[in-house]
């Protein structure tokens, strides 16, 4: 039985955008992550006001049995309720005598900071989505992990979610592809990594150039691809459009289009993350979620100045 350590887990606060806000009690990925290996007491769950994502799916040989949260008081409440035998003073005290660590998305865009203790060492790590808000954070993140050799993770959910692995592994009956469209709904970043995960789990990364022609509220950007291939990627603010997830892609022997299942996501994320624990294989190597930051980061500045980005210009 593996021993994890889950870190920013009982709170959120949404600081993603530069704004102050103030954390609210519980967390979506936090216990979604909490109950999908510990499970949980229903009773203790439904007691307080608070996010809590009650995992449908167990993964049974690991078990959380330490959390630490800036605000001690939901840490206690996410252990009391989860049975996590351990509730720390320090993310670091997280990451001890353990076989692995879980690092949440906190909405501050900046969790990925956690990852440099267990990094160094030795102690495998998840690090939530996004990696971070700049390609040069998240590339330092990964020159990091290559320097250590510690086995990391970090992916959006919606990679591995049976929908995605079986239409990549369909995808060539559709014949040569040259046109993608992928959609979903808020902040290009910071939720548009899911829709861009979508391509990137089904045709893996190479870009090249980003030209967004839409508004900040409602994304439109064009992702030029190697091997003439070319994504455009919609992602509008929830006072544009309801949020939700789609991939269209059109080939010359046929079209597809899905909206993916994201039932049970955080289970097969999971799963994805304790396949490397047993067999050290990486599920996303590290330098592709650095590039599917840029493509993001791109985004957003080809907007801002009215002009094609490149990629390369994120990491310069």
């Amino acid at each position: 039985m593996k021993k994890l350590g889950i870190i920013a887990a009982a709170t959120y606060a949404a600081t993603y955008r530069g704004e102050n806000a103030d954390a609210y009690p519980g967390s979506h990925h936090g216990t979604a992550f909490s109950t999908t290996f510990n499970g949980y007491d229903e009773q203790k769950a439904d007691q307080w006001d608070w996010t809590f994502i009650k995992a449908e799916n167990r993964i049974e040989d690991a078990r959380i049995t330490k959390v630490w949260d800036p605000q001690r008081e939901w840490a206690e409440r996410l252990a009391e309720t989860c049975c996590i035998d351990e509730v720390v003073d320090t993310p670091e005290a997280c990451c001890e005598n353990v076989d692995a660590v879980l690092i949440v998305d906190d909405g501050s865009g900046e969790h990925h900071k956690f990852a440099g203790y267990p990094l160094e060492h030795g102690v495998p790590t998840y690090c939530d989505k996004p990696l971070a808000m700049t390609a040069k954070a998240a590339d330092q993140v990964a020159q990091l992990v290559r320097r250590t050799g510690t086995p990391f993770m970090s992916a959006s959910s919606l990679r591995f979610v049976p929908d995605i692995v079986a239409l990549r592994d369909s995808v060539a009956e559709l014949g040569d592809v040259h046109l993608v469209t992928t959609i979903c709904g808020n902040e290009l970043i910071y939720y548009g990594i899911h829709a861009l995960s979508l391509y990137y789990g089904v045709f893996g990364g190479g870009a090249v150039s980003c030209l967004n022609v839409g508004k900040p509220d409602c994304n439109i950007v064009r992702v030029r691809f190697e091997h003439d291939r070319d994504l455009v990627l919609m992602v509008g603010e929830s006072d544009k459009m309801r949020a939700g997830y789609q991939i269209n892609i059109f080939g010359t022997q046929g079209w597809k289009s899905l909206v993916p299942d994201i039932a049970n996501l955080y289970y097969y994320l999971l799963q994805r993350f304790m396949h490397l624990l047993d067999t050290g294989e990486e599920p996303v190597p590290v330098e592709e979620e650095v590039e599917v930051i840029a493509v993001l980061e791109a985004g957003k500045r080809s907007l801002l100045e009215g002009r094609e980005v490149t990629i390369a210009e994120m990491l310069e």
